[in-house]
Parts: structure tokens; sequence; C-alpha cells
């Protein structure tokens, strides 16, 4: 029976492991929106963020393969040379040839490292050649959005059924999965295209956000009176989704971004039907147009007590009489 114990608690231990090695596997394959319980970085779906994703991904497997090495040598040092197997410890305190092999070596790994992440560092700030730019305002609590020379301006807020869930007191959990996606919907979402390198300018008006979408793999601070700049080129259509990442006040919270990014073909028909909507009426020939506004009647003349019409009739502006024939 003993027996039987130790082999269950043994199997559970070697399905823990297994279960969280799937589960390490999986997460190397992560998509662009984070996940609850999510531990390594997203891919991404723009080029910096498959920049960042490399460079992380280097200096994890770096770091793994330093792991090993390090605790594979503590544990064949306390294995092979522990004390009850009688092993005598050495006394030596210098040894020139090790200090500088562990003096070198980490050198090198770490220009490694620096060489290709400046590199990407220095691309992700590159703005230039942008085939487009949109001005990105946080204002407490939401963000505005204008196309640069598009003459086409969004706002974008918390969806209403959101904050109407969000504030009633009776909510239930059903309604909150029922939404979808609870706090994290607008009623305007941003929206890009895809395959083509865009320049955005951040700024604020009241007090310091910070607009963030984790898909794109940057981040970057609305400061009011300073503007700051990004750029990003979105390589798959989709939904994604992001926060204010500055505390800004009361509804912090509640001023999620909804980035929806569409072929370049479907960008351009969305922005003729906004400018559209934008454009003023202009009349068409042998339409009736809008009614202007009637002329004003002339005013009816006022009734002259006698004495006033005598008056008037000595003034020296009136027209002098003809001479009787």
């Amino acid at each position: 029976m003993g027996f039987d114990v130790k082999q269950g608690a043994c199997l559970k231990m070697w399905m823990g492991g297994a279960m969280a090695l799937l589960a390490s596997t999986n997460v190397l394959a992560q998509s662009a929106d984070p996940h609850r319980w999510q531990l390594n970085m997203g891919r991404g779906v723009t080029t910096s963020a498959q920049h960042a994703y490399d460079a992380h991904m280097l200096a994890l497997w770096i770091c793994v393969a330093i792991g090993v090495l390090v605790f594979g040598a503590m544990a064949v040092a306390m294995f092979r040379f522990r004390k009850s197997r009688g092993v005598t410890a050495a006394t030596f305190t210098h040894n020139t040839t090790a200090e500088v092999i562990w003096t070198v070596v980490p050198i090198v790994i770490l220009v490694i490292m620096a060489v290709p992440a400046t590199h990407k560092l220095i691309a992700m700030y590159d703005t230039r050649d942008s085939e487009m730019t949109v001005k990105v305002t946080g204002v407490q609590w939401m963000w505005k959005y204008e196309y640069m020379g598009e003459d086409v301006t969004l706002t974008s807020r918390l969806d209403r059924e959101s904050d109407r869930l969000r504030q009633n007191r009776g909510t239930t959990r059903a309604e909150l999965d029922a939404h979808g996606h609870y706090l994290l919907d607008v009623d305007n979402p941003l929206v890009l295209p895809t395959n083509t390198k865009i320049r955005f300018v951040v700024t604020a008006d009241d007090v310091i956000h910070s607009w963030w979408v984790p898909a794109f793999g940057w981040k970057q601070d609305a400061i009011p009176g300073l503007v700051n700049e990004a750029w990003t080129e979105i390589l798959e259509p989709g939904v994604y989704r992001g926060q204010c990442a500055e505390l800004c006040g009361k509804d912090h919270g509640f001023m999620p971004i909804v980035v929806r990014a569409v072929p370049p073909a479907e960008f351009q028909t969305w922005l003729a039907a906004e400018k559209a909507k934008n454009a003023p009426a202009i009349p068409v020939p042998g339409e009736p147009g809008p009614a202007d506004p009637a002329p004003a009647a002339p005013a009816a003349p006022e009734a002259q007590a006698p004495g006033e019409a005598a008056t008037a009739a000595q003034s020296p502006s009136a027209p002098a009489a003809p001479a009787a024939g």
C-alpha cells in the first residue's frame, strides 16, 4: 500500500511537470493580444513587435543556456565532490585562466545581445518614410484620433453597454460574460491599413496619459504640451485592444483602445465614407436645394399726425412744387 501511495505521488509530480512543459511550449506561440496567465512576451502583429520579440527571445535563450550550465555544474559538484565520499576540498585562491574566461565570455555575450538590440531600437524610433500620420490625443477619459491631411477626426470612448454594466450594482457575472469584451470595447475604433508605415504623433489635452496596444510592441506617453512620435506597420488584419497605461484620474481604467486593421483597399473605402460624412452638402443643378431665407417685406408706412405731415411738407429737403403756368 505504501508503494502505491508513493507511486501515485510520483505520478502526480511527473504529470505536473509534463503540464508545465506543455504550457511553456505553448507560451512560445502566443497570439497578438495578451491573455490571462500568459508567461511569455507575445509575438505581436507589427514590425516593431517582431523586433522586440526577437531581441527578447535571443536574451531568453542565452539566459536559459547559462542557467543550465550553472545549475548543472552546481549539481555535478554537489554530487561528485560531496563530503560523504571523502573528497577533500581544494584550497587554491587564484586562477588566471578561469578569471580571464569568466570575464571575456560575459562581455562577448553582452555584445552579441547589444548589437542587434541597438539596431532594432534605432529602427523603432525612425518615423521617416511614413505613408500616413495619425494624431492621438488623450483626454479624460477618451481618445481623439485625427487622420492628418484627410479631414477625418474620431472620438473614441468606452462603449455604452460596458459603461452601463459597470455603473449598475445589480450586474451579474453572466451579463459580463455575455458582453464578450467588457471594459475593452469602444464606440469608435481606430481604423488603420495593413502593410503601411503609419506615423503617430501623441499628445494630451489635460493630464498625462499613455497610449498602449500590446500587439503593436510599443507604448507612448501622451503629455500635455509635448508631442511624442512613434510608428507602426501592421502585418495582419484584425482587431487589437489596448488601454491607457498611465494613471490619469478616477476613470483611468475606463478608456480602452481598439484598433481595427484592414487591407489598404478596404481602408480607403472606409476613409472615403468618413470624408463624405463630414463634407458640406453641394447643391446639384436642377435639384431643389436648401430653401433660402425669404427677403424681408418692406415695412408699412406709419400713420402720421396732421401736424407731422405739415412739418414734413415744409421741410427744406422736400422737393419744391412746380410754379403755376
